[in-house]
């Protein structure tokens, strides 16, 4: 898929021109198309980059020495540029931000090959200099249900490792905060991954007879059952790459008008659309398959923000706001 021409900033396109040089100069030659989809730009964007390339002069190897560039035939070829052919260094929010998501990595139980991702670690401390020093002042703890037991493997975390190891089918007790109700299901185990901090297991749901993630903290109860797990050949395992919230056609289309102050709304929950209305505020349409949880989110945003869409569902809020607005006089 052709990637969408986006606005960008004078620095966005700095920070690209300066990694584009070392991109190509280290592969000796690269397709247009292949340079255009690694930057996430059109090739006509590219394009542009590499004209605006043609008028930059460096200081060596001689004074005022132009790089010298090509993209005739679709290929890109760059040379006489051997003082910004390396790779730029990671800034310190970058950096950071590696070296935390590592370490968390690091301080899962039972992780396979712990040796290398230390020396990893340690690679990355030396190499990013002060910005190491940064990211030591903060930490992730991940989420990994049960990790407080004295024996690792009685910890549903180690039931489920076990599950998988020996092709158990498990028996959950779950909780479905949109319906604020537990569930009783069998699900086959596919695989344990950790996405954005937290732990889940993916597996083929008998009850919805499709593969699930399955939050670990919302597991009340689990139990490894004396059944072979019986994956279906054609389970596809869920592409977490792409986000974990994955809106039906199906789903009810929910409009809502938020104020600066309700914008955290739009970064906490994914929204199919996000549209600025000036002066901060915002209106975002999210999908749901259950309308319940909105209007919990409606009633605790408040003032903060309104639902105007779909019309029952507005109206539904303003009268579950106006029963507990009566009951402390306030109707």
């Amino acid at each position: 898929m052709t990637p969408k021409a986006a606005a960008t900033t004078s620095t966005d396109r700095l920070g690209r021109l300066l990694a584009l040089v070392p991109y190509v100069v280290n592969r000796d030659s690269v397709a247009l198309g292949e340079a255009a989809a690694a930057f996430g730009v059109t090739e006509k964007q590219l394009i542009d980059d590499l004209n605006l390339l043609w008028c930059v002069e460096l200081r060596a190897p001689d004074p005022y020495c132009p790089i010298d560039l090509s993209y005739e035939g679709g290929e890109i070829t760059v040379a006489e540029a051997e003082s910004i052919a390396r790779p730029l260094r990671l800034k310190v929010d970058e950096a950071s931000a590696l070296l935390v998501a590592l370490r968390m990595l690091a301080g899962i139980p039972g992780l396979d090959d712990r040796d290398a991702l230390s020396r990893v670690i340690a690679k990355l401390e030396t190499a990013a200099g002060a910005a190491a020093s940064v990211s030591s002042q903060v930490s992730v703890e991940v989420n990994a249900w049960g990790g407080g037991s004295a024996d690792p493997e009685r910890t549903g975390l180690g039931m489920l490792r076990d599950a998988l190891a020996r092709g158990r089918r498990v028996h959950l007790t779950y909780y479905v905060p949109a319906r604020d109700e537990n569930t009783e299901r069998d699900v086959d185990p596919m695989r344990l991954l950790v996405v954005e901090g937290s732990t889940y297991l993916e597996g083929w749901c008998r009850r919805a007879e499709a593969v699930r993630l399955f939050k670990l903290d919302r597991i009340a109860d689990l139990d490894v059952l004396d059944v072979p797990a019986q994956v279906p050949d054609d389970a596809e395992p869920i592409d977490v790459d792409a986000g974990l919230f994955r809106p039906s056609p199906q789903d009810e289309a929910v409009t809502l008008e938020l104020t600066p102050r309700g914008r955290w709304v739009a970064d906490y929950y994914p929204c199919e659309s996000v549209e600025d209305l000036g002066e901060g505020r915002l209106r975002v349409v999210l999908r749901t398959p259950d309308t319940r949880w909105v209007r919990g989110l409606a009633l605790r945003l408040g003032d903060q923000g309104r639902v105007v869409a779909p019309e029952r569902l507005a109206s539904g809020i303003r009268d579950d706001a106006t029963r507990a607005l009566a009951r402390y006089g306030l109707a």
